[in-house]
């Protein structure tokens, strides 16, 4: 646990980021070791990236495979992986084309981007706890004024309001470009739109011809125990954003059109050096490989299920939200010490690799891949840490 060199190290690094203080070396499945050798669980997974687990050998085959016959020629060319993971998202969604990013916040640049030339300009409408990013495009349409302020003046054109049917019928009309939404939102405390908002906002986006787009970085390849977390309401967007677990690993992101924008961008509208390279697309197709299976999304159901009842059962837990692997315990804030106190507590006290996404709220990401006894082995680490007589 202990790192003598972390101050070295900091001392040419940004200060972007709270860093624990500890060097993690080595990953498998749900486990973490770091550099003294110490085994840690992990239901955080690199902030939902790692969704099928650390170093799965799949992910890891298909890497070393393709690095081996090339890494890069850029976007220039054809190259099998990329137009391969392009057609399986595609036929697996929406049924358009895919265009590639590096990331979830450069995903949904470039979505905004489409739904605006499409439109000619007009406003980008978004709602309140979104997260969609820290770009500024992204940024802007991120109403949290503790990420917003410092950075303003933001890029203009952008609206956000409540999450409700209502207030979603009320702010869409022929001068929106795009509605962008989170189905599940995920950076601010877990919290389903539900099938009330999300039928609304397609209604209003067909109603005033606005692109609906859903952003699914956090909440898609099977989180929520669908491939597409928006499956479960049976809306379907017109563009759809993707990224973190799409790599296993690897940054790559995706804007997924349907067939109404499979041509929004032409030749120089928009472009990334990286994007699409072979060998985070061959990961890309690893991952779909696994998080496809039926099996798999019924298990992260039934695991969901499990971890919903047993995390309401907890002391100081309030509330649990959420949807399949994708869960968020809200904390008594009278019963409990801060949740981004926690979170430093389990890393220390019981080797648990969590995060918290406010002062009074837990978020469990863990591997889509995660054993039953590994799940119920984090559950019981995090019940010492709520109520220290669970130890004894």
């Amino acid at each position: 646990m202990s790192d003598p060199g972390a101050v070295a190290r900091d001392a040419f690094l940004v200060p972007a980021y709270a860093r624990q203080p500890v060097e993690f070396v080595r990953g498998e499945g749900a486990r973490l070791w770091d550099a003294d050798g110490a085994e840690y669980l992990d239901v955080q997974t690199g902030l939902a990236v790692n969704s099928v687990g650390h170093c799965h050998p799949k992910v890891v085959a298909a890497i070393t495979e393709q690095a081996a016959r090339l890494i890069h020629v850029g976007n220039l060319f054809h190259t099998a992986p990329g137009e391969e993971l392009a057609r399986r998202l595609a036929q697996s969604s929406l049924g358009g084309r895919v265009h590639y990013a590096n990331s979830g916040t450069e995903a949904n640049e470039a979505a905004i981007k489409m739904a605006r030339k499409a439109r000619r300009g007009g406003r980008i409408v978004s709602v309140h706890r979104g997260f969609h990013g820290r770009t500024y495009g992204s940024l802007s349409a991120t109403p949290q004024e503790s990420k917003q302020a410092p950075f303003a003046p933001l890029v203009p054109g952008f609206e956000a309001v409540a999450p409700t049917a209502d207030a979603i019928r009320a702010a869409v009309d022929t001068s929106t470009a795009a509605l962008l939404l989170e189905p599940v939102q995920g950076e601010s405390g877990v919290y389903e739109l539900g099938a009330e908002v999300l039928h609304a906002a397609r209604e209003a986006c067909d109603a005033a011809g606005a692109a609906l787009i859903f952003d699914e970085v956090q909440c898609g390849l099977g989180r929520t125990g669908t491939l597409w977390a928006h499956q479960h309401e049976g809306v379907v967007p017109d563009l759809m954003t993707v990224a973190k677990a799409l790599g296993g690993g690897l940054p790559i992101g995706a804007v997924i059109t349907n067939e109404r924008f499979a041509e929004g961008f032409e030749p120089g509208d928009h472009g990334s050096t990286f994007a699409g390279g072979p060998v985070a697309c061959s990961a890309g197709l690893a991952v779909l490989d696994v998080v496809e299976d039926p099996a798999l999304l019924q298990r992260v159901r039934d695991l969901g299920e499990h971890a919903r009842h047993a995390l309401a059962e907890l002391p100081g837990v309030i509330e649990v939200r959420g949807r399949g692997l994708m869960l968020a315990a809200e904390l008594d804030p009278a019963r409990t010490e801060p949740a981004t106190d926690l979170v430093g507590r389990a890393l220390r006290e019981e080797r648990l690799v969590l995060n918290a996404t406010g002062p009074t709220t837990l978020r469990l990401l863990p591997p889509l891949t995660i054993t039953d006894a590994q799940l119920d082995d984090a559950l019981a680490r995090l019940a010492r840490l709520l109520d220290p007589q669970e130890s004894r």
